[in-house]
């Protein structure tokens, strides 16, 4: 049985439009600070999310998607706490990464710390023109504990990561498009609505297509060159040999699927 709204803390929210699910962090007081049982239920709704959902919006309640860690839930904690608790965040947040589902993310206002390594763990990001994007740690004596030294590191680089750590640096919300932090710039009260436009977009895809992006992409990317070619080989037989990509396919050469255009982010193999 799929995870359903009354199995969620009053820090999350879940709403349906239509195929996509909206999953809503609800601690606008705590700017959507993350706490352990927010970060679990996050998990859990990963692991089994509802049947119905083919896209997932995560987005935020207030001014702030999340400044990060709820510093009130830090304690006191040994070596070994410490490395418990960054696991939980590691297992909760690889759910996302590396669900059934694709995740686009609505970014504004703070993204910070944890609240960035929640984003990272998204597919895609929607940035509003209010977001920033910081990684306070350093200055507070502790290390990134939620992923942020695997994913953000892979979306901007080790170098600037390393920056943002050192030295406290803050990026707008245009520096960390720029960077890769987020792929898409909206004005304030936007992000939304277009991170739905993209969740129907992504939904009318192929679910072969979107779980190969998913799964195989980002292999392929860590993979030498040659293995990397072969996995591509492999991933592109099975999804041409599906029914519904056979049908897709036939409905194209038959002019009965909309062609690449104006106002179109769609390709086609016509030039290949």
């Amino acid at each position: 049985m799929s995870l359903q709204q009354c199995d969620l803390p009053a820090s999350l929210r879940l709403d349906r439009n239509g195929g996509v699910a909206v999953l809503t962090l609800s601690r606008r007081a705590k700017r959507n600070a993350l706490d352990d049982v927010t970060v679990q239920a996050i998990g859990r709704f990963f692991a089994d999310p509802p049947e119905w959902a083919e896209v997932v919006v995560l987005a935020a309640d207030g001014d702030h998607f999340s400044a990060g860690l709820d510093l009130g839930e830090l304690g006191e904690r040994d070596a070994v706490g410490g490395f418990r608790h960054s696991r939980m965040w590691h297992e909760a947040f690889g759910r996302i990464e590396s669900g059934r589902l694709p995740v686009v993310a609505v970014l504004k206002g703070a993204v910070v710390g944890g609240g960035l390594e929640l984003a990272g763990a998204a597919h895609l990001r929607v940035a509003e023109s209010t977001a920033f994007f910081a990684l306070p740690e350093g200055a507070r004596g502790l290390f990134v504990g939620g992923g942020a030294s695997v994913r953000v590191s892979r979306l901007v680089g080790a170098q600037r990561m390393a920056d943002m750590m050192l030295t406290g640096r803050v990026l707008s919300a245009q520096e960390g498009v720029a960077a890769g932090l987020a792929d898409y710039l909206t004005e304030p009260g936007e992000g939304l609505d277009r991170a739905l436009e993209l969740a129907e977009r992504i939904a009318a895809n192929s679910p072969v297509t979107n779980y190969a992006v998913l799964h195989a992409l980002p292999r392929i990317a860590d993979a030498d060159p040659e293995t990397g070619l072969l996995l591509e080989s492999l991933m592109a037989g099975v999804a041409q040999s599906s029914a519904e990509a056979k049908q897709r396919m036939a409905d194209f050469l038959a002019g009965r699927a909309a062609k690449v255009g104006a106002g179109s982010s769609a390709t086609t193999e016509e030039n290949r």
